[in-house]
């Protein structure tokens, strides 16, 4: 059981300029999780590294506009790799889906940004 003395002696948090700090460990957070992470890819080697840089430039163009950037992806896999491709853009989501075999991406970008890209006919 506490008594009041011993809250006193707790060290009071510092008071600094709260939105440059921040703003300034959110950039530092953003720069230390800048990479793509790939979870789970049963594409091809070279059809991987294409749809890497596919999402890394769509996601890192159309910044929190997840709908934007989940529509250009698409678009390129379409033209990259025939229609039927689909894709989820977004934080904190599950899935179970059906897929074509070797078509299935699904990868990490910016920490907690994740990327579903698929194939179905």
């Amino acid at each position: 059981m506490a008594d009041s003395g011993s809250t006193q002696n707790l060290a009071q948090p510092v008071k600094t300029d709260a939105p440059a700090a921040q703003a300034q460990e959110e950039k530092e957070t953003r720069r230390q999780f800048n990479y793509p992470l790939v979870r789970f890819c049963d594409m091809s080697e070279e059809v991987r590294v294409e749809a890497v840089d596919m999402v890394v430039t769509a996601v890192e163009k159309h910044i929190g506009n997840y709908e934007a950037a989940s529509k250009t992806i698409k678009e390129s896999m379409d033209k990259r790799a025939g229609s039927s491709w689909h894709v989820v853009v977004g934080e904190g989501f599950g899935f179970e889906i059906t897929h074509e075999m070797k078509n299935l991406l699904y990868m990490y970008f910016g920490g907690n940004l994740g990327i579903l890209v698929w194939k179905a006919s």
